[in-house]
């Protein structure tokens, strides 16, 4: 991992860190939410839609998880992660674009991928 060189640097990366695993636990939440919403009529789009949310969820959960340990200090794996919950997030907010009511939940994938983004500049 990229070695923050000062106190600013450190707590800047620390507050990245934290946005983004707050971001994702959010996320998380929205999309379990909105899936639960959608009641699978046979449709193979809400359908779709509702497996998105889901697959959204883990992903963000998982990614959360990971930035919440101390120990996780391995900056090639964060990045995989990063990426992966951001392209998640980013399919599973153009899938809610199109559904009613599913506003909050999109713009929750949305801040998380814009965390990711912005947490992975920081590592460099």
């Amino acid at each position: 991992m990229t070695t923050p060189t000062s106190e600013q640097q450190l707590y800047r990366f620390l507050e990245d860190r934290f946005t983004c695993a707050q971001a994702c636990a959010d996320c998380a939440r929205a999309c379990a939410v909105r899936a639960s919403l959608l009641d699978p009529d046979g449709t193979a789009p809400r359908e779709r839609v509702r497996r998105l949310g889901i697959i959204c969820a883990e992903v963000c959960d998982t990614t959360c998880g990971m930035l919440s340990e101390q120990n996780q200090q391995d900056e090639e794996q964060i990045r995989i992660r990063l990426k992966w919950c951001r392209s998640v997030c980013e399919d599973c907010a153009q899938a809610f674009d199109a559904q009613p009511g599913a506003e909050s939940a999109e713009a929750a994938c949305r801040a998380c991928a814009t965390a990711c983004a912005e947490f992975m500049t920081i590592l460099g």
